[in-house]
């Protein structure tokens, strides 16, 4: 099966051991959609732009041309009409994965997503199925600031009904977006856009990441950090900048949010004794939050516990205002130190090592 290309890249890498080769994110997502596409009919993909000739960041490169207008095609700008239309192709036995580009543009259909496609299952006895993906981007890029930076997963996660998933890496996506397209559920998908150049080791042939397992991508013993989506691989660099301070952080991907793997969070907080979750949104009422509180009505003993996630204020445009609104893994690494050594003097990690993902290219736990 042939793999589509992210445009700029030069492609997957040769096959080694067991059929892994390094491929991005976004040409894991591709190649997710095309083998399921090639094994289900009912499979088809749609939404702004998927057509396009920039394919969606590359991430629907080659779809059309493998199978044609009607499985892959554009739609009109009416967000809430057309996940109206997944919702009914799903009720039908398809199993359709909308586009919206972006999590902001979500907030035109939550009335079909909320009271509709989440609650349709349980108001019918369960003889209604509504197996539909829903593909968003969250995350900054060049300033877009407002209106198209924002990460809105919590909002998900607040009901019952729909999946909600965020996986940090190529191997996840692959896998994550496979059990997606497969589930008779809805499933809401997020993709962090700054996740979309990194790389990591994917198997070949079709395979599917369960949702509620989350993995421990660094292990240690004087603090537990949980990273949600991109803040893992922030998390990640801020583990090896406290590693030479002398601080061993384990470090938490839950790749799902909804169901989320709490036992393997608090099984690891209880050991270290310090929790500090890391969002790609804000915290207030966010999956940080919930984490947090889930620790501290199940815990057995006393867990310091901190939260990071967006200032409280509108996403900025202006990058020295980004610099101050996001977590970078300075901040996370500096934030950590002080929960295990608060009478310790101010510490500066290296500005170089700090850099984000985006920055400086990043391979994943594998």
């Amino acid at each position: 099966m042939s793999t589509p290309s992210s445009g700029p890249s030069s492609g997957p890498g040769p096959s080694g051991k067991n059929g892994l080769r390094t491929l991005k994110y976004v040409d894991a997502i591709a190649e997710a959609l095309a083998q399921e596409m090639e094994l289900d009919p009912s499979v088809f993909l749609f939404g702004l732009d998927v057509d396009d000739h920039k394919a969606i960041q590359g991430s629907t490169r080659g779809l059309l041309q493998r199978f044609g207008a009607e499985r892959v095609f554009t739609t009109p700008l009416s967000e809430d009409a057309m996940t109206g239309v997944a919702i009914g192709a799903a009720m039908a036995g398809m199993r359709p994965v909308h586009v919206h580009i972006r999590m902001d543009f979500l907030m035109l259909c939550m009335n079909q997503l909320v009271n509709i496609a989440a609650k349709a299952r349980y108001m019918y006895g369960g003889q209604v199925k509504v197996p539909m993906v829903v593909r968003s981007m969250i995350g900054k890029s060049w300033g877009q600031g407002a209106q198209h930076s924002q990460g809105l997963h919590s909002m998900f996660m607040h009901v019952p009904g729909l999946k909600v998933v965020a996986p940090s890496n190529a191997h996840d996506v692959k896998g994550c977006l496979i059990a997606a397209i497969r589930d008779d559920n809805p499933v809401i998908f997020v993709e962090h856009r700054l996740l979309y150049g990194t790389e990591a080791n994917v198997p070949e042939e079709p395979y599917v990441q369960e949702f509620g397992k989350a993995r421990v991508a660094r292990k240690g013993k004087d603090i537990t950090l949980v990273g949600i989506s991109n803040m893992l691989v922030e998390c990640l660099r801020a583990a090896e900048l406290l590693h030479e301070a002398g601080i061993e952080a384990e470090v938490i991907d839950p790749i799902s949010l909804v169901p989320l793997d709490f036992a393997t969070i608090l099984a690891s907080a209880s050991r270290t004794g310090r929790l500090l979750v890391v969002d790609n949104a804000w915290t207030n009422c966010g999956a940080s939050a919930e984490i947090l509180a889930r620790t501290a009505e199940s815990a057995d003993r006393a867990i310091l516990m901190r939260r990071m996630g967006f200032a409280p204020t509108t996403c900025p445009t202006s990058p020295p205002l980004e610099a101050l609104f996001y977590p970078n893994p300075a901040t996370i690494a500096t934030q950590a130190r002080r929960m295990i050594e608060p009478k310790a003097p101010e510490w500066d990690p290296n500005s170089e090592r700090a850099k984000l993902a985006y920055q400086t290219q990043f391979r994943g736990p594998f």
